[in-house]
């Protein structure tokens, strides 16, 4: 994987071959930022990546100038990579061991962004669980988004706050506001 922009820009991150990860494609990544960049001053924001597996993402934040970054994943050794990463490359990653949902339920975090990334093949009932627990728990501050990583075959589109869906092959994003006027 590879950092796409930012002060990082072109660095190449070698994860451990045992890591139980997707991570998100540099299409897909770049796609994404794209649409984040018309939105959000990078360094201006804070985000919450849940199934951060490798922390691709953050770093791609951090890259570009975000200066609060929080990684939640259940595997130890994602956690390991992530802190490693984040200490020799000095970004500011908070990488918390947690199951996702267990997170969601009890944490008192809000950020501006909320990505998502959670294995393609969890059950649609789980991916609708994320939203819900985002949005009931108020984790998102005024103007949040929330992003949705899954497979493209899934359907989203009928969940309350939904906005816009983006295909990049086989994956999508599914977007999620906190505005009032959305859906």
């Amino acid at each position: 994987m590879r950092i796409i922009s930012g002060i990082h820009k072109g660095k190449r991150l070698t994860a451990p071959k045992n890591l139980p990860v997707r991570p998100t494609t540099d299409m897909a990544k770049e796609a994404l930022f794209n649409i984040l960049n018309n939105r959000y001053y990078f360094d201006e924001i804070s985000v919450l990546d849940l199934f951060s597996g490798t922390g691709n993402i953050l770093y791609e934040f951090a890259s570009r100038g975000t200066k609060e970054l929080y990684a939640v994943d259940n595997h130890s050794g994602c956690i390991q990579f992530i802190n490693k990463t984040a200490k020799d490359l000095e970004m500011p990653i908070t990488a918390i061991k947690s199951d996702v949902f267990g997170y969601l339920e009890k944490s008192n975090l809000k950020t501006d962004v909320l990505f998502a990334d959670p294995p393609y093949d969890l059950p649609t009932e789980e991916f609708e669980k994320i939203v819900t627990l985002v949005f009931a728990n108020e984790m998102l501050l005024e103007g949040g988004l929330l992003v949705l990583e899954h497979a493209s075959h899934t359907d989203l589109s009928h969940l309350p706050r939904f906005s816009e869906k983006r295909k990049y092959g086989s994956s999508s994003f599914s977007f999620f506001e906190m505005e009032d006027n959305v859906n």
